[in-house]
């Protein structure tokens, strides 16, 4: 296993996205989850079901990048 992470080096594409998203706090990214809940349930109420379930299916992305987010600004990377 050590040699393994010895060998793998990111490339300098994953360098620079990292540098940008960690500018933005993971806060940001839990409140964009929750406004997109937000937005889901108040299409729902509206009655647009399909475009509701559409944007409700963004929270869960949202809150994966502040996980990561969060786990490359305490862990850093290459």
């Amino acid at each position: 296993m050590e040699n393994y992470q010895e060998n793998f080096k990111e490339g300098e594409m994953t360098k620079r996205i990292e540098n940008v998203t960690g500018q933005i706090s993971s806060k940001t990214y839990l409140c964009i989850s929750l406004a997109a809940m937000a937005a889901s349930a108040t299409l729902k109420c509206l009655g647009h079901k399909h475009t509701a379930l559409f944007v409700g299916q963004w929270a869960t992305p949202f809150l994966l990048f502040g996980i990561y987010n969060k786990i490359v600004k305490t862990e850093g990377h290459d």
